[in-house]
Order: structure tokens, then C-alpha cells, then sequence
């Protein structure tokens, strides 16, 4: 089983985040992951990067708890709002439903995205380190 860190002390909001996600997962490539879930789920999919196909993957995630904080609610919340920037791009409604979500505690965070996105992937198992 290929083992691979997350370093979380690298990650304090979500530019880090990707920028961790490249140096871990894209080291042997000469490209970068853009900023965006679908592409890192995408990553996990083995097509490319350190995960080669279905291969069995143990994810050891350094300082998660540190990291569930970074990625939290405000985070979230931000993330959220930049969207309503670009309406252009994004679907308003469906953002500010999301920050309803958030606001009345039933929606999800940045890192609790992450990690259902993680869970989708039966070959990678995350380890809290």
C-alpha cells in the first residue's frame, strides 16, 4: 500500500490547500492542479500524479485537526461569497443556498467537502496524524 503525506502545517486557507495537494500529489508532473474540487477529484482518480489508477492508497494527513479548522466555516463562508463576485460564472441561487446551509449548521465545509470527496474513492483510506 503506497503511503502519502499531507504535510497540514503547509495549509491555512484554500490557496495552501492546493498548494499542498500540487507539491504532494503532483511532484512528478510539469503541470498543476487548478484550484478547484473537480480537479482534485479528479487527481484521486489515479489518471495522473502520485495515485496510479486503483492502487491502494494510505493518505496520512499531518495536523488535520489544525486544517479542519483553517478549512472551516469562515473559510467556507468566504469561499462562498467570492463566488457571488462572478455571477457571470456562478449560479447565485445555488451559492447562496450554500451559505444558508452553512449558516444554519446543516451545510458543509471546505474541509468536510474534501473529505467526502476523499470518501468516494474506496482506495484511499485518510489517516489522522
Amino acid at each position: 500500500m503506497k503511503k502519502i503525506i499531507i504535510e497540514g502545517k503547509n495549509i491555512n486557507n484554500i490557496e495552501t490547500f492546493y498548494e499542498e495537494v500540487n507539491r504532494v500529489f503532483m511532484s512528478q508532473e510539469n503541470w498543476k492542479i487548478a484550484q478547484s474540487l473537480d480537479a482534485f477529484n479528479d487527481l484521486l482518480y489515479g489518471s495522473f500524479g502520485e495515485i496510479k489508477g486503483k492502487e491502494k492508497i494510505q493518505l496520512i494527513w499531518k495536523d488535520i485537526e489544525e486544517n479542519q479548522k483553517s478549512l472551516g466555516f469562515q473559510t467556507t463562508l468566504e469561499f462562498y461569497q467570492n463566488k457571488l463576485k462572478s455571477p457571470e460564472i456562478f449560479n447565485r441561487k445555488f451559492v447562496l443556498s450554500k451559505i444558508d446551509e452553512l449558516h444554519h449548521g446543516v451545510g458543509l465545509t471546505f474541509f468536510e467537502i474534501i473529505l467526502e470527496i476523499i470518501s468516494d474513492h474506496d482506495n484511499i483510506t485518510v489517516i489522522n496524524n
